[in-house]
């Protein structure tokens, strides 16, 4: 009985589904991120998505980039995962005053 029990433990452990990764998201609309600031832990996806009626981009501001989008047409997205903590500040390659704010931690 004990070995059944080992096995049916076995099975549980190997068969579990694995935890689901984290996801945030940030909207581009009338030329601002939202939210400007966003708090995620470390290892969560964020999904940008323009919801504008013009294209942007989001590009990390670091050099060189650690993340760069191509040029999101209205409802297109990027995504990026943040797997180191830190403050990971970006903006829009077509539009640089629209700047936003990914806090790691």
């Amino acid at each position: 009985m004990h070995r059944r029990a080992l096995i049916g433990l076995t099975a549980a452990i190997f068969c579990a589904p694995s935890a689901r990764a984290a996801e945030a998201e940030v909207s581009i609309d009338n030329f601002v991120f939202s939210p400007e600031t966003l708090k995620i832990a470390v290892g969560t996806t964020v999904k940008f998505t323009n919801r504008d009626d013009l294209p942007h981009s989001v590009v990390s501001a670091e050099r060189p980039p650690i993340f760069k989008s191509k040029t999101l047409d209205t409802d297109d997205s990027f995504t990026h995962v943040f797997d180191k903590p830190g403050n990971f500040v970006y903006f829009c390659g077509l539009h640089p005053h629209m700047k936003g704010v990914v806090v790691v931690a």
